[in-house]
This record gives C-alpha cells, structure tokens and sequence, in this order.
C-alpha cells in the first residue's frame, strides 16, 4: 500500500507515461558490463530539475531510496538498483538541454542527461572544443562523466571530467536545489562544494545541470601510430614527445599486441597497419598549423626511431585514417566483451613505475594462473592502464572469474599499491570496489567521507551501498 502511494504521487509529478514498473526493465536494470542486474520499484524519468527535486522529496517522505543513472554505461556496479525491488531508479535521460553557450567566456551549461556526443557536436557548432573523449560517448552522459569524474583519451592535455566543469547544479538528498552553475574561473567565497559532489557516484546530491569548459577548436591534429618493443620504450617516447611538442601533445595511448589482437579477431574490418608491434602508441598533436604539426610529428618520431624508442611508426594522411587509428583503440573494450568476460583493473600509476609494475605483475599473473591472457591498454600519459584478465584460451570465462577473480584482484591491487598507485583511476568505485577500497584507502580517509556521507545525506538514501 505504501509502495502504491509512493507509485501514484511520482505519476503525479513526472506523468503516469514517465513511471516505468512493469513489462522488460532491463535498459535501466542491468549494467553495462552485464555482472549486476537488480530490480526497480519503478524507473522514474523526470523531465527537468524541479521534476528531480520532487521525486527527492516524494521519495524521502515515503523512505524509499533512489539511485541516479545517465547513460548506464558505468563499468562498476554504480548506477544500477539491487535486487530488493524497493530502489527508485531516477534516469536523467529526458533532460538533454543545452542551456546556453557563451562564445565569450568559453562555457556552456547543459543538462545533466545530455550525451556527451550531444555536447561534443553542439560545442564544435560554434567552431569550439569540448575536449572530453571516451569510447562510450555516444551514450554516457555528461551527469553520469561528472558523478564519476570521467577521464578519456586527452587527459594528459585537458584534465579529467572535473577540470572541465566551472559549476553544477545538484538536488540535494532533501530535494533541495543547490544552483552553482557559475561560468567563473575564479571564486574563492568558501568551501569548493562542486569538487566535492563531482566524484561521489551519486552518493552525496543528484547532478541535474553543469556549466563546461570550452576550448578553441585546434585547426590541426595530427595522429600517428608508432610501435615500440617494450613499455620501458613507451615511457621513454612519452618523455621525449612532452620536450618537443609540449602542450600539443593531446594524446598518448599505449596498446597490447594481445589487447589488438583482440580487435583484428572480433573486427577483422579494421585496418591493422603495424601488424607485429609487441606494444603500440597511438599519439595525438593538435595545433594551428596543419603543416608544422605534421612536420613536428614526423621529427619527433623520426628522432624516436634513431635512440631505439620506435620500430616503426605511420602518421594519418587523413582525417579518416586518423579515425580509423582512433577507432582501433576505442575497440578494445568491445573486443574484449565480444571475448567474454574478464576482470578489469582501472588503475592508476606514476608514468615512472609503470614498467616496472608491468613486468612484475605480468610475471606474478603467469605464476597465479597460467595461460591467463593479459590485456593491458590505457591512457600512459596520465598513467593510467586498463590493466584486465582474459580466461585462458578456450576456457569457461565464468568459471575463470568465479575461481580466480579475487586471487586476481589481490595480486594487481597489492602490486598497485607497492607502486604507489591507485585501484580506481576514471571507473569509480561503486558496488564492484566497495568492499575492496578499505584495503587501499586511507582509514582517515575513509572517516572523513563517511563523515560528509552523514552531513549531506543522513539517512542513506542517495544510491545506498555504493563507494561506501
């Protein structure tokens, strides 16, 4: 009878068509990566902030909690409801407004449910940049980038989802409305609140509006592909790429020959042009001369080639074959889905203990299960790897995970730890890494967040059983 009460007064706030509760949920109910799956009371889909606010409100009334979703292209267990069918699972894919655009003071305020595509293509219309860059923007949202302080391909250049966002608005677990959409680059008037709910995975206020950084569109960018031996060569190559191209260094992706093996088997369309590169690098340089940065490029990786850092290396002719280059990379997580299932590690390093942690963790991996098959990718300018677990060839990938997964998690996290790394660098920690972030994770630390858990949301009603 409750429940019924709680199901009428959201109809009456969001419309009875915007209250989904029966028929296949599965959209909203299963995450991405298809580990957990759990059971709404109803899937809300309010229309704009006022809308959030009352569902908050309505929610807290009749003690029910709520679990935020955008795009529900998480990799963490975070943004889906558990099994107790009580979860009111809000989805913020109704609100795709773009506010306002100021071509002046580079900013542009959206909703929290546009597609981070949407704010790709709505920022280049007005001949600018919004630098933020992930395989899964084309259905992420920008709510969903900011709850868990996305990163991407070009962090090594514009920092993660964090540095692009001036102001937020956020319903807070009351259903108040916090309005910081500021567009200033300077405010020291208190407390960083926005810093403070960008990264909290939906635990301290729902995000329903952010006002972005925009950049000026690089009239040049120029992408090559160099192979390189081992990842002691990798690191050397990023060291020289950031002496001479200095800022227009925007991306820097280092590649397994597992990790693009991977790719050629599940998408033998693609085009593979090193073939035999034991690790390759996928570089990006943006500039405002399309000749110079080319030359720039092919100096630079002609002079990686004469102190042994390259084995060879080709330069996109074209804005389709730089594409197509891009593309390889952003198929790796696909590849690997098509593959089965595996155990991912997220995780961030300095760029200075990255070979070493490869070689010892390799090694370490070999021994704890042999045949397993390793593919390590990621983003080694901002030192962060996808360093994940493929069963052995021919093997039940679910058994493999039921088996060896914590074994497995064990071995990398310590490794990480001893490297002084970080388990978590763009995924977040949601259900997957909950239980494990106390073994990594500072004991002061973790007080002072349970601490600002408590303050902003005292009852526990902002998607419970998350991070913390």
């Amino acid at each position: 009878m409750k429940q019924q009460a709680l199901l009428e007064r959201l109809a009456a706030i969001v419309g009875s068509g915007h209250v989904l509760f029966e028929g296949d949920l599965s959209a909203w109910e299963l995450d991405w990566r298809k580990r957990y799956r759990g059971k709404a009371l109803a899937v809300v889909l309010p229309a704009d902030t006022a809308e959030v606010a009352a569902v908050v409100k309505a929610c807290a009334v009749h003690g029910a909690a709520l679990v935020p979703q955008g795009g529900n292209t998480g990799l963490v267990g975070g943004g889906v409801p558990d099994d107790s069918g009580t979860q009111v699972l809000l989805s913020l894919g109704r609100m795709q407004r773009v506010r306002q655009l100021d071509s002046a003071n580079l900013t542009m305020t959206v909703d929290a449910g546009c597609v981070l595509q949407a704010v790709q293509n709505a920022a280049d219309a007005a001949d600018l940049l919004f630098p933020l860059s992930l395989a899964a923007e084309g259905s992420c949202t920008i709510g969903g980038n900011l709850a868990t302080n996305a990163g991407g391909t070009q962090v090594l250049r514009y920092g993660n989802a964090r540095e692009l966002c001036l102001g937020l608005e956020v319903v807070t677990a009351d259903g108040e409305v916090w309005d910081g959409l500021s567009g200033l680059r300077k405010d020291n008037t208190g407390y960083d609140l926005r810093d403070l709910f960008i990264g909290s995975e939906g635990t301290l206020g729902i995000i329903t509006g952010a006002t972005l950084k925009l950049f000026p569109k690089p009239a040049a960018r120029m992408t090559a592909l160099a192979a390189c031996a081992d990842v002691p060569a990798a690191v050397r190559l990023l060291t020289l790429a950031r002496e001479r191209l200095h800022a227009g260094l925007t991306g820097f992706e280092l590649m397994s020959a597992f990790a693009l093996q991977l790719v050629a088997t599940h998408f033998p369309q693609l085009p593979r042009p090193l073939p035999n590169a034991a690790w390759s690098v996928l570089l990006e340089l943006s500039g405002q001369d399309e000749a110079q940065a080319r030359e720039a490029l092919e100096t630079l990786l002609g002079e990686a080639m004469e102190q042994g850092m390259v084995d060879d290396a080709v330069v996109a002719e074209s804005l389709a074959q730089s594409s197509a280059l891009w593309h390889l990379r952003e198929s790796i997580p696909l590849a690997q889905a098509e593959e089965g299932l595996n155990i991912k590690h997220d995780i961030a390093l300095p760029v200075s203990a990255i070979p070493g942690f490869v070689a010892e963790t390799d090694a370490a991996l070999a021994r704890l299960v042999p045949g397993a098959r390793l593919v390590n990718f990621g983003h080694l300018g901002d030192g962060n790897l996808h360093y994940n677990v493929q069963a052995p060839k021919g093997g039940s990938a679910a058994e493999f995970l039921a088996t060896h997964e914590p074994a497995v998690n064990t071995l990398v996290y310590d490794a990480v730890k001893r490297h002084g790394g970080s388990i978590s660098a763009e995924h977040g920690i949601g259900a997957l890494k909950r239980d494990t972030l106390p073994l990594y994770k500072s004991p002061v630390a973790l007080s002072l967040m349970r601490s600002i858990k408590l303050a902003l949301d005292p009852h526990g009603r902002l998607n419970p059983g998350r991070m913390l």
